[in-house]
This record gives structure tokens, C-alpha cells and sequence, in this order.
């Protein structure tokens, strides 16, 4: 029977060492790779075409939501399966919302942690029990894309909203993505005038609120 290929982005190498470690006792199932940014999950996912991808959600750079946002329309076959320490709901929706075929919690076992990578990969969506009463149900009735304030945003948008947030400056934003200072500029302009937000620490609460960044960055 051929193994479920599985690749690995989470940005604290002792807990990307453990998971690994978990994995390959796993039957069935096989680590073809680890990544540390949501960056490189995403490229890493294009040469060798994982089957499931365990992302964490903050990373920095390119955190593990808009890398799974990316990876849908780029890597449509490759499941997601959000593995994170937050068990808030607005950062379910946000995973939901950007494609993630399931949200796994970091404390869980060896047992869960196989049955969530089988049920995505035979496309079935997990939720960690923990979760269970923010059901996908009601997120489908109650919320929709545009209520999201990241909804507003365009991927380059959300992408330097982010590094916004992490404490980057507009020339190493500019830098770091390859563009002019003037397009960063610009960028930042617009996505404040979306999200009706006008000052940089409004811009790190929201971003930490979505779930772009960690409390701590």
C-alpha cells in the first residue's frame, strides 16, 4: 500500500523534531520533508507534491494561513491540515476560510494525529475535538469570506500586513519581496484604507487577532 507523503512546516525546530519523530512511527505514512516558513512550505509543496502538508499557523515571513491560501489555488491536490496551539475560534475561520482541510491541536496524541492526516487525505475535513462546538456548520452559516476583515485583503496585501506587523520597515519589505519602495507604499496605503485602519499598532493587534503573527512577535 503506498504511503501517505507528508510534509512539515513549523518554525521551533524541537517541535518540528518531535512531530518528525511521531511521524515516521506512524504506519502508512512518510515525512518526504520539513520546512520552517510558510514560504518554503509552498514551494517545497510544488517539486515534490506532499499529500498532506501539517502547517503551523504562525510562522514568520509568510505565516501558514496565507501559505494554505496559496497552496489551494497552486497546489490544489495537496491537503492542508493546520496543526497550532490556538484553540480560539476567529483563528478556526481564518484556517477555514483559507482552505484547510483540518485543524489539529499541538498536544494532541500519536492516535489523533494519524486519524486526522488519513480523514484529510481521503478528503474528509478534520476538526480537533477541542473544537468540535465551533462546528463547520455553523461557520458556513453564520460567516462568509467578506465579513472577514483578511477578506478585504489581496494576497501581496496580506502578505505585507504581516511583515507590517513583525516590525519590518518599508525598505526591507520592499527588499525582502522584490519590489520598489513606492509599491510597498502603496500597498500599505491601500490596505489601511480597507480596513479602515490608520496607525501601525492597530494594523499588529489585528494581525495578531487574525492570527498573522504570534502575541509575542
Amino acid at each position: 500500500m503506498n504511503k501517505i507523503r507528508v510534509l512539515l512546516a513549523e518554525d521551533h525546530t524541537l517541535v518540528r523534531a518531535g512531530f518528525r519523530a511521531l511521524l515516521e512511527k506512524l504506519e502508512g505514512i512518510q515525512v518526504i520533508g520539513e520546512v520552517s516558513d510558510g514560504r518554503d512550505a509552498l514551494r517545497v509543496s510544488k517539486e515534490l507534491e506532499p499529500e498532506v502538508v501539517l502547517m503551523d499557523i504562525a510562522m514568520s515571513g509568510m505565516n501558514g494561513l496565507e501559505a494554505t491560501s496559496r497552496m489551494r489555488q497552486e497546489c490544489p491536490r495537496t491537503k492542508v491540515l493546520m496543526l497550532t496551539m490556538y484553540t480560539n475560534e476567529e483563528y478556526l475561520k481564518e484556517a477555514l476560510r483559507a482552505g484547510a482541510s483540518g485543524y489539529l491541536l499541538k498536544d494532541a496524541d500519536r492516535p489523533e494525529l494519524e486519524l486526522a492526516i488519513k480523514a484529510v487525505c481521503r478528503g474528509e475535513t478534520y476538526l480537533t475535538p477541542a473544537m468540535a462546538k465551533f462546528t463547520l456548520d455553523a461557520y458556513c452559516r453564520q460567516d462568509d469570506v467578506s465579513t472577514s476583515p483578511l477578506g478585504k485583503l489581496t494576497a501581496r496585501q496580506r502578505e505585507i500586513l504581516q511583515l507590517i506587523a513583525e516590525g519590518c520597515s518599508t525598505k526591507h519589505i520592499a527588499h525582502r519581496l522584490a519590489l520598489s519602495v513606492k509599491t510597498v507604499e502603496t500597498h500599505r496605503a491601500q490596505l489601511m484604507e480597507r480596513l479602515a485602519i490608520h496607525d501601525v499598532p492597530g494594523l499588529v493587534r489585528l494581525a495578531i487577532r487574525t492570527g498573522l503573527v504570534r502575541s509575542d512577535t
